[in-house]
């Protein structure tokens, strides 16, 4: 028995759910309009500490995750806090850390990357407006107010 519907794909070919696929990030180097300074709903009532993450482009855009808590995974994997089902994200992709006022993009092995700002990075510190891109989504990071204190 096949779960392909499609013709002239043999079953011993259909890609496993376990399989991540490797793409050229050519597309990096290309122009994309610039974004419209309008504000987003929701950011003024972050709460303090707080930041929000929004697909920008993929399969799910205009999805919001909230990224409150000292580490946040995302990755292809169903337990993952940032589920990205698409075969461009890993099983175990990124994680989002928050330490002290600051948010950390880190890569944990990927096989494609996370890049910011279209580089590549293993480590990034985040800013308000960052564009984050795991697999073939792009999401855009932006903070809510900062707690009592903090720098900056």
């Amino acid at each position: 028995m096949t779960t392909n519907d499609g013709p002239g794909v043999p079953p011993e070919r259909e890609r496993s759910p376990e399989t991540t696929s490797v793409f050229r990030a050519d597309f990096l180097s290309e122009s994309e309009p610039p974004a419209q300074d309008q504000p987003v709903s929701g950011v003024d009532s972050l709460p303090a500490g707080a930041a929000l993450l929004i697909v920008k482009r993929g399969p799910n855009a205009g999805s919001r995750f909230l990224l409150d808590r000292a580490s946040t995974s995302a990755g292809r994997h169903p337990d993952s806090d940032i589920f990205l089902d698409d075969v461009t994200v890993s099983r175990r992709h990124a994680e989002f850390r928050s330490d002290a006022g600051e948010f950390v993009v880190v890569d944990v092995g990927s096989l494609n990357g996370t890049y910011v700002n279209r580089e590549p990075v293993d480590t990034a510190v985040l800013a308000n407006g960052d564009e984050v891109q795991i697999g073939k989504f792009r999401l855009v990071f932006l903070t809510g107010p900062r707690e009592p204190g903090a720098g900056g």
